[in-house]
């Protein structure tokens, strides 16, 4: 039994370890913490080696993986809106952000912070396609919704993120050029 605890291990590292950056991106992006990214993977990682035995070989291991991932940020989310509704963390007010003048170039930040003001189920599904350059496929397997959902969020993500940065983009003296015109 040893033996095939071992071989499951090297298999396990082979399949999964090569997605950890990835993943990692992804869990700082939506949950803009390092520290609760940095456990949301490590969170992500264990549950995926648990259970491992009903992963099946050749299958798209990171697909898997970032199922595992969202799965643990919903929970994740959930825990910190229960602690929210039922008292403040102690340190809550220190960590709020003071809002900042508006900089002469789009920043990461701010594409950021326009993904956190669209629906999460868009915000999902655009950062899985357009970050982490996963197919359709791929993000229907690794948010367990339709293809024609998948295809329909990232549709109304990116209209809506193109809407929120319109904003910014208009702050900063950028303006929209009319289709067609170069």
């Amino acid at each position: 039994m040893l033996l095939q605890r071992d071989n499951s291990t090297a298999e396990f590292e082979a399949a999964a370890f090569e997605h950890m950056n990835a993943l990692f991106r992804t869990a700082k992006a939506l949950l803009r913490n390092t520290e609760e990214a940095e456990d949301a993977v490590q969170e992500a990682y264990l549950q995926a080696w648990k259970s491992f035995d009903r992963f099946t070989p050749g299958t798209n291991c990171r697909a898997w993986m970032f199922g595992i991932l969202f799965n643990v940020i919903r929970h994740h989310r959930r825990k910190w809106l229960y602690r929210f509704q039922f008292g403040l963390p102690e340190g809550f007010e220190r960590t709020a952000v003071a809002p900042e003048s508006i900089p002469n170039n789009l920043t990461d930040d701010e594409v950021l912070a326009a993904l956190e003001q669209i629906p999460r189920s868009y915000a999902e599904v655009v950062l899985l396609a357009d970050v982490q350059e996963f197919s359709y496929k791929e993000i229907q397997q690794a948010l367990d919704i339709p293809i024609g959902t998948v295809m329909s969020r990232l549709s109304r993500g990116r209209q809506q993120l193109r809407g929120k940065l319109a904003g910014v983009a208009a702050a900063m003296g950028i303006q929209r050029v009319a289709a067609g015109m170069a």
